[in-house]
């Protein structure tokens, strides 16, 4: 690690402490030459995958509009915000976790209605009726059906 001050490259660590949340390190350095000291943080950089849309073309992941369009499914639902952090959180650990360094939207649309339809089954619908590009009122009562087997069913 070079020294901000004298940019010499010897430095040696004084201190190491780990952070309360356990996702950073801090570093006490000095530097070998001009004895000054400076501390310096390690985070883990985590990348996510590269988003593939259906044109082809690539757009870089964004939390915002992952967000954006939970709280849009989710506009006067009475879901907590808690919930919705707990969603996306779900979301982008599966993301990250698959290891892919590019990821279809189609995929993310499916995580997307998987987590909506555990939160709020109205949400679900409607976010199910954009995303599949409903044409009719039939495609309506499919899903709708379907959330209604699958309450029957989980009693």
């Amino acid at each position: 690690m070079k020294c901000p001050f004298c940019h010499h490259d010897d430095t040696q660590v004084i201190d190491t402490r780990v952070s309360e949340e356990g996702d950073t390190i801090r570093r006490r350095r000095r530097c070998a030459h001009c004895d000054k000291r400076f501390t310096t943080y390690e985070r883990i950089e985590l990348s996510m995958p590269v988003i593939v849309k259906k044109n082809g073309s690539r757009a870089d992941y964004d939390t915002a509009k992952l967000r954006g369009s939970l709280m849009l499914a989710l506009r006067k639902r009475p879901v907590s915000a808690e919930a919705v952090d707990g969603a996306i959180q779900r979301i982008e650990e599966k993301l990250l976790s698959s290891g892919a360094r590019e990821v279809v939207s189609g995929h993310i649309g499916e995580l997307v209605m998987r987590e909506l339809k555990r939160l709020d089954k109205i949400a679900y619908i409607r976010f199910a009726s954009v995303y599949k590009s409903f044409e009719d009122v039939a495609e309506f009562q499919d899903v709708i059906a379907e959330v209604g087997r699958e309450k029957k069913t989980s009693k």
